[in-house]
């Protein structure tokens, strides 16, 4: 196996300095890997040009001992749903299958100039709607731990960013990004047995990110740890003149304290009751209550909360969804943007079949859905309702974060990400798109109609060898405490991400 694989991006960045590897040789490997790992269909576009070019400028900064950055030479895949110059951006639809932007996303253009080697596009459900990364015009994405990745048994990667999180788990590079809206970065790495953050909505820029639901959409992060979050976190995070919607306060740097020194005597855990729901495995609910106990024998304080509105979430979550997927979609009507059709027999025909062709069923189905939901008659009953709900979600988490009564307030809520291990294709295919994000997004989204930072972190293997993970929320632009304290259980667990199927590691 290549040793470096196994190494932090801290410890890579190391070996580029000292001259033990170099860029372009790790960016020749992980170009090779990831079309050995083909089947896996976690790519849907790789960028050997381009990622050729970064590395040997990579390269020649490190011969004069100028590196840019701490993520130079760092290998780096890209969700298909974030503009990249020059390269297609397709959301894994037919509608822009033939898209090429002209500028970067935000996140991306700071990751070039930060000196990342981007390897190319992940794959991901058309526009990010799903939970299994199952509805792609590519096909889906399969998850490394499978017990068999060519017949009947192979195992989903989560949604929508599965091909982000199935690269990072499979070694395909260190770090990736994807999009979180309601549990799109969680959920995957979940899966996949990574770590997988969701910032603050507004602490990473939008700009570029084809949007799903702008009120809620974030870019997430996928890494092998915890620490190598946090360096991905440093370079995207922080205003932006190009996205409204980004926080204005300058983004101060996170500093991860070593683990010896991290002090859980002043952490309140907060347990949510609420999270105990119905379809929870054992396994989960073991792996939760034995995290809870380590926690509180290390000196933390852990108490059990209560958000009353969560049991309500889920369906807050679908209504908003389908009205702002409606909204969005509007645009891509064959003229103005997306595919066309060859039928041009009058305008509102050509809408109709360039509609009909561009987009799947599950994206049509939450339009027509959506538009239902915003008509006069509806809207007072749904859709204002559903802000209404929204608002009281959101009170709930403040009250738990900012509660006045000392011995009430917590400082961070630890929950279940999935309320199982990764599915079975079939299985997973054997429910609706609705009703697969009803589940799978239970506990995942709450944070993002609130607006709060969430991580989900790999804990242990279930006893069928396949990852289970934990998340933890904490109030707003706290993620310093969120992640110190999800490193700090990342330590204790020891959970290596790239310890599965024999077949793999053969392979290497």
């Amino acid at each position: 196996m290549r040793r470096h694989l196994q190494w932090s991006i801290k410890q890579l960045t190391a070996s580029y300095s000292d001259g033990q590897l170099s860029p372009r040789r790790v960016t020749e490997e992980a170009l090779q890997d990831a079309l050995r790992w083909k089947t896996l269909n976690a790519f849907v576009r790789l960028t050997p040009e381009q990622a050729a070019q970064q590395a040997q400028d990579s390269e020649e900064r490190y011969k004069l001992r100028q590196p840019i950055s701490d993520l130079d030479g760092v290998t780096i895949a890209i969700k298909d749903n974030f503009c990249t110059k020059d390269v297609h951006t397709t959301c894994a639809s037919r509608m822009l299958q033939d898209f090429v932007p002209p500028y970067d996303a935000t996140v991306c253009s700071r990751l070039k100039q930060a000196g990342a080697v981007i390897l190319g596009k992940t794959n991901m459900d058309q526009f990010a709607m799903g939970a299994g990364t199952v509805d792609s015009l590519y096909g889906p994405t399969k998850n490394i731990w499978s017990e068999d990745l060519d017949k009947d048994h192979w195992r989903i990667a989560g949604g929508s960013s599965g091909g982000s999180a199935s690269a990072v788990a499979a070694g395909l590079c260190y770090a990736a990004i994807g999009s979180d809206t309601g549990g799109s970065t969680r959920n995957p790495a979940s899966y996949c047995g990574v770590v997988g953050l969701k910032p603050t909505y507004g602490l990473v820029s939008r700009h570029g990110l084809i949007p799903l639901v702008n009120s809620m959409d974030v870019p997430g992060i996928f890494a092998r740890s915890v620490s190598d979050c946090v360096a991905i976190l440093n370079t995207v995070a922080g205003p932006d003149k190009l996205d409204s919607t980004t926080i204005r306060k300058p983004f101060t740097r996170l500093n991860m304290p070593e683990v010896g020194q991290i002090d859980l005597s002043t952490v309140r855990i907060g347990i949510p009751k609420e999270y105990h729901c119905h379809g929870l495995s054992a396994e989960v609910l073991e792996t939760w209550s034995k995290v809870a106990d380590l926690l509180e024998c290390s000196g933390a304080s852990v108490r059990q909360v209560s958000l009353p509105n969560t049991a309500a979430s889920i369906f807050v979550y679908t209504i908003l969804n389908q009205c702002e997927v409606a909204s969005n979609m509007a645009r891509y009507d064959g003229i103005e943007y997306g595919h066309r059709a060859a039928d041009e027999r009058s305008t509102e025909q050509l809408y109709a079949l360039s509609r009909a062709e561009g987009f799947n069923e599950v994206v049509k189905t939450r339009i027509l859905t959506g538009n239902f939901l915003l008509l006069k008659k509806n809207y007072d009953h749904y859709f204002e309702k559903a802000l209404r709900v929204r608002r009281l979600i959101a009170e709930d988490f403040a009250k738990v974060f900012d509660s006045s009564a000392k011995e009430e307030r917590v400082d961070i809520l630890l929950t279940p990400t999935t309320l199982t291990e990764a599915p079975l294709y079939k299985d997973f295919a054997s429910l609706t798109n609705r009703d697969q994000c009803a589940v799978q997004d239970f506990c995942t989204q709450p944070a993002n109609m609130a607006g709060i930072p969430a991580v989900s972190i790999p804990i242990r293997l279930s006893r069928a060898g396949l990852p289970l993970s934990l998340q933890l929320m904490s109030n707003s632009l706290n993620e310093q405490l969120l992640l110190t304290v999800a490193r700090w259980i990342e330590a204790q667990v020891e959970f290596d991400s790239l310890e599965h199927s024999q077949q793999y590691k053969a392979s290497l």
